[in-house]
């Protein structure tokens, strides 16, 4: 099955550059921050942080597309995208992570729902 890609355009609220917001941000369809953005967001649904944007928040996201500079927790329970001019700093829970060539990647990343395969026992004579 093939990744359904949220749709850009279609975009149920903006925050422009030049515009900064403190607090907390809830929201259905997709949202954009193209600004300064500093607090909570709570939205089942796709956060577009654009390339010239500063975010520093707790997210809890079906889907964040990464282009800017985020620094925080990510909590998505679809997926997360680092894209090449992202640079994320935090704590990334997600069963789907991506990160591209040449994005910047400074923390802990969690791929929920998957399991963590035992080591291999060493074989040796006994």
């Amino acid at each position: 099955m093939k990744d359904k890609r949220p749709d850009e355009d279609k975009l149920s609220g903006f925050l422009d550059s030049g515009t900064m917001f403190d607090g907390v941000m809830k929201f259905h369809g997709s949202f954009r921050i193209d600004g300064e953005f500093k607090g909570k967001v709570e939205a089942d649904a796709v956060l577009i942080i654009g390339t010239k944007a500063k975010v520093e928040a707790d997210l809890n996201v079906s889907h964040i597309i990464i282009n800017g500079s985020f620094k925080g927790n990510i909590n998505a329970s679809e997926k997360v995208e680092v894209n090449r001019e992202g640079r994320v700093v935090g704590v990334i829970v997600t069963p789907k992570l991506s990160v591209e060539e040449g994005a910047f990647l400074d923390a802990q990343c969690q791929t929920s729902g998957q399991e963590i395969p035992a080591a291999p026992a060493e074989a040796g004579p006994r």
